[in-house]
Formats: C-alpha cells, sequence, structure tokens
C-alpha cells in the first residue's frame, strides 16, 4: 500500500493543440556557413551536384520459373501419371453438356451474380470456384488435382465435375487463381 501513496500525482494530459506545439530549436548559421553561402558564382556555371546516373531498364519478368510453379508442376506431374482410379474413369465419362449443367446449377445456387468473369470460359469458372472453395482445404502450394484427390480422400465430397475439367483441359492450370496471386 505504500507505494499507491507514493503515485498519488495524477498523469498530465496531452493536448495537440497550438500552444503546445514543440519545435526543434533553430541555431543561427555560423561564420562559415556563410562565408560559404556568400561565394560568388563563377560564370553561369551552376552549383556542383552530381548527375543521377541513368540505368537501363530491365523487364521484372524471371527467366526461369519461380519456385512455387516448379513445386505445384511436378505434383501434377504425378498425379497426372498414377493409373486411373474409379473417380478418373467416372470424371472421363461426363461430357460437355455435364459440365455445364454443373455449371448452371451453381449460378443458380448464387444469392448474387458471379463478377469479373465476363471473357472467361467455363472450364476457368468452375476451376476458380472450387480453387476459392475452402471446404476442400487449402489451395495454395498444391496442385489442383492434388487437393481434389485429398479432398475426395477426405470424404469431403468434392465435385466429380471438377476432376473432369482438370483431366481432360488441355488449358488448364496446375496452380490455383489465388496461388498465382500470391506469389
Amino acid at each position: 500500500m505504500p507505494r499507491r501513496a507514493a503515485n498519488t500525482r495524477s498523469q498530465s494530459t496531452l493536448s495537440f493543440g497550438a500552444q503546445g506545439r514543440v519545435t526543434k530549436p533553430v541555431t543561427a548559421p555560423s561564420h562559415k556557413a556563410k562565408a560559404l553561402d556568400s561565394t560568388p558564382l563563377s560564370d553561369n556555371s551552376a552549383p556542383a551536384t552530381p548527375e543521377p546516373q541513368q540505368l537501363p531498364v530491365t523487364p521484372n519478368e524471371p527467366s526461369k520459373p519461380h519456385v512455387a510453379e516448379l513445386a505445384v508442376r511436378q505434383q501434377a506431374a504425378v498425379e497426372h501419371k498414377t493409373p486411373p482410379s474409379e473417380e478418373d474413369k467416372r470424371a472421363l465419362k461426363l461430357n460437355k453438356q455435364d459440365i455445364w449443367r454443373y455449371w448452371r446449377a451453381q449460378e443458380q445456387s448464387r444469392k448474387t451474380p458471379s463478377a469479373h468473369q465476363q471473357g472467361m470460359d467455363v472450364e476457368e469458372k468452375i476451376l476458380r470456384h472450387f480453387d476459392l472453395s475452402s471446404q476442400y482445404g487449402p489451395c495454395v502450394g498444391i496442385a489442383r488435382v492434388k487437393r481434389w484427390r485429398r479432398a475426395n480422400q477426405l470424404k469431403l465430397n468434392p465435385p466429380i465435375e471438377v476432376l473432369a475439367v482438370l483431366l481432360k483441359g488441355k488449358n488448364t492450370k496446375e496452380r490455383a487463381y489465388i496461388d498465382e496471386l500470391l506469389s
């Protein structure tokens, strides 16, 4: 209790008004600085300041793929080399109409229309929807096929149409869209 008695002072409040402004003290220039400032410049010459060196601008694109890209490509290559499973066979039997039907059902179940997807084909829309569906686990740092198989193994019931797009798609990327954005 003696400690409280010793600290009976109240803390002062901070004031941000003009009265309490604190500034750095300004010192008068020395005689040497005045002498340097008062020297006249010679015949139309500017003060001797070095010119900034011009460096050539090179594009910021790496010549080799990113490490994450290489890891995902390797995962996808291993996944595609494995013998086809029952799910693979079912997915390969799906046709374009089945994939379109799945996507229309997904769009109808949404409360708001999807934005920024005007120029994309249905396959890319399906894959991006799968990328952003968190119930199938994280999508960063893992190939899409491997993520689908992992979700299937964990009985999370990923859509077979996503696997069909991944197995049939020739222009589909192995990496998730969000993974490309983050790296």
